[in-house]
């Protein structure tokens, strides 16, 4: 897949960047010294690798070693991992399904929750601090609209059902719902390119 070297060098910075900080999380590190992750994700077609070291977290496209830990899931409830509190009923509703070692990814969801989520210090060191932080606001403000798109969607939903009123959207609701999302993909494309090629030039 085209995507899989973009999507493993953003991510390997990012979680470098967010679980290799901060000092105060080293003893939950430690934990995870020389243990190799497993993600399967439905949207793409290779996995990705994430191998843990003293210092850093590589993430690979594919890996010849043996896996301590297999995940199994959807990007969409991939980013729910960074409450600690979703572990549990998305093993049970059958949203990830884990094999090998469970400690590895209960470290990893661990690690995940100690960490700052701050998208402009991950970034200031590439771009600037004032580039970094108006990207931090674009991509906020776009994830807050998709955020209300939803919200407003369910509470829509919520009322219809109530009021038997009819049991699905409209189909103009719909097709603007998917042209919302694709566009909000679009710009997190274009983004992450942009990323790396402010990368490239480093």
């Amino acid at each position: 897949m085209l995507l899989t070297p973009l999507l493993t060098g953003v991510l390997e910075t990012s979680l470098n960047s967010l679980l290799f900080r901060d000092r105060s999380m080293k003893s939950v590190r430690q934990r995870l010294l020389g243990k190799i992750l497993r993600i399967e994700l439905q949207e793409l077609s290779a996995p990705l690798v994430l191998i843990f070291s003293e210092h850093r977290v590589d993430v690979l496209g594919q890996s010849e070693d043996h896996a301590d830990c297999t995940l199994q899931t959807r990007v969409s409830a991939l980013v729910k991992l960074r409450d600690r509190q979703q572990l549990s009923p998305m093993m049970r509703s059958g949203e990830l399904i884990v094999e090998g070692d469970i400690q590895v990814l209960q470290q990893l969801v661990a690690l995940l929750d100690l960490a700052e989520w701050e998208p402009a210090e991950w970034l200031a060191p590439y771009i600037g601090d004032i580039a970094a932080q108006g990207l931090s606001q674009i991509a906020s403000k776009g994830l807050g609209l998709v955020k209300s798109g939803w919200q407003s969607q369910q509470r829509y939903m919520a009322e219809a059902l109530t009021e038997e009123w009819r049991m699905a959207p409209g189909t103009l609701e719909v097709i603007w719902f998917n042209e919302e999302v694709d566009a909000v993909a679009r710009q997190l494309e274009a983004l992450i390119v942009r990323m790396d090629k402010l990368e490239g030039k480093r």
